[in-house]
């Protein structure tokens, strides 16, 4: 009786489980034609969100193993269990390791200008998911996810964090908590853009503090930091440092891009 009963439902289930999934694409209609889906880097129409055009594709560059397992920088071969980069033997940084997406060229530079400055940030959970691939060893150890936060008058300013964007976008895919005011930008530093290496360094030298009500969000946790770009590394490893200060247990970064050793360029805010 039990049986047939079940069968009854499961039979009358169908019909308007059915019902309800051509409703849900009829819906979708209007706004694909309305907003129909574009090249995530020259706004190509393509067949579906979050794509790269045939055009685009072959201008991103994936980063991939074999990598430094501290700084994530790709070597040219394999070489061997545990073997650093020069710059994470002779530079070690306050946090434990780094990854990035893809490297800060072509069309990946596009996609950062246009989340940062054009306000496309429908373009963050795609780029997101570019990230949950090359950090996945990352998100998998995390406790937390901790966006670099933005000055508040800068925030103004812009009405958004790109960072932020990234790191809500990472925090949603990953199943991680989500804390956005774990750490503050205490002093309105310059752009960063035109600064060379030690000019980025000092101007974020102390620009970044843990508020105490924010201490019980990190303490003792495994902080994944995002951010949108890894140029030369001195806005993380300023944001790192005030995480162990505040009591984070360690601290990995995650980004979308990177500039790769012998790329950095003072000016890195032209499309290229």
């Amino acid at each position: 009786m039990l049986e047939l009963l079940a069968r009854t439902i499961h039979q009358v289930a169908d019909p308007i489980m059915e019902i309800k999934g051509l409703a849900r694409t009829a819906f979708r209609w209007p706004a694909r034609l309305l907003f129909p889906p574009v090249c995530a880097g020259c706004r190509r129409y393509v067949s579906q969100p979050g794509v790269l055009c045939g055009q685009c594709w072959p201008k991103l560059r994936l980063l991939e193993r074999p990598w430094c397992p501290v700084m994530g920088t790709p070597f040219s071969h394999e070489m061997g269990e545990g073997f650093l980069s020069a710059e994470a033997i002779a530079d070690p940084p306050p946090f434990q390791r780094a990854r990035a997406a893809v490297a800060y060229t072509g069309v990946a530079r596009q996609m950062v200008q246009g989340l940062k400055y054009q306000d496309r940030t429908d373009l963050a959970p795609w780029m997101a998911r570019w990230m949950m691939r090359a950090g996945a060893e990352l998100v998998a150890d995390a406790d937390v996810v901790v966006p670099v936060p933005l000055h508040w008058r800068r925030f103004f300013q812009r009405k958004f964090n790109q960072s932020a964007e990234l790191a809500r976008a990472v925090s949603s895919l990953g199943g991680l908590p989500f804390a956005p005011a774990a750490v503050r930008r205490v002093k309105l530093t310059r752009q960063q853009v035109g600064l060379e290496r030690k000019e980025r360094e000092e101007n974020v030298r102390a620009a970044f503090r843990v508020p105490a009500e924010a201490e019980i969000e990190i303490a003792g946790r495994r902080v994944l930091l995002v951010d949108d770009v890894y140029t030369t590394g001195a806005t993380v490893r300023a944001v790192a440092k005030a995480l162990e200060k505040g009591g984070a247990g360690a601290v990995d970064v995650l980004t979308f891009a990177r500039v790769l050793p012998g790329d950095f360029r003072p000016d890195d805010s032209a499309i290229i």
